[in-house]
This record gives structure tokens, sequence and C-alpha cells, in this order.
């Protein structure tokens, strides 16, 4: 079995992930091949006191750059948007932002 520390790479700051926040979603980069069920797991173990409601997950396709005359490709990964209960603790990484 993976590690929670697997599935969940990183937190996603942004603009909308914070407005979000208000509603009890929370945005989360994962592994590519983690499942809804996965994820749940692993932020309710990550997190005490967590209580996950709901998973939406959503392959991200990488970006075409440039780099002078080349053509690269960055590679494309995995977005949960985690959604708690009400009666659920906040995550308190977030709470300082």
């Amino acid at each position: 079995m993976k590690s929670p520390f697997d599935i969940i790479l990183t937190p996603i700051v942004s603009e909308r992930s914070m407005e979000l926040m208000e509603q009890k979603k929370y945005v989360f980069k994962v592994s590519k091949k983690a499942n809804k069920s996965e994820i749940k797991e692993a932020i309710e173990k990550i997190f005490d006191g967590v209580k996950v409601e709901k998973v939406n997950t959503i392959n991200m396709l990488g970006k075409t750059t440039r780099y002078g005359n080349k053509v690269g490709k960055k590679s494309d990964w995995k977005k949960a948007i985690v959604t708690l209960k009400e009666d659920s603790k906040t995550i308190e990484f977030f709470e300082n932002m």
C-alpha cells in the first residue's frame, strides 16, 4: 500500500483555490495513478479530524513550451478538489494564507 504522502503531492495555492476554501473545498496536486478512494483515505490520514465528503479529480494536460528552436512539453498531472463535510475540521495548512 502507498504512503499518503506518495498520493498527495502538493497543495495548490491560487486565487481560485482560496475562493473555494469558503465552501470547504481544497485543491491538491495528486499522483496520476491515485483514484478517488485512495485520495480520500490519504487526506483523512494526513490531516487529523478531517472528514471528506466528496473528491473530484481532473487530469491536467501539460503545456507545450519553446526553448529557442526546440519545442518541448511539460508533464501531465492530476488535480483533486476535496470537499469536506460540514461537521469536519478545516485543513490547518491553508488557515494562515
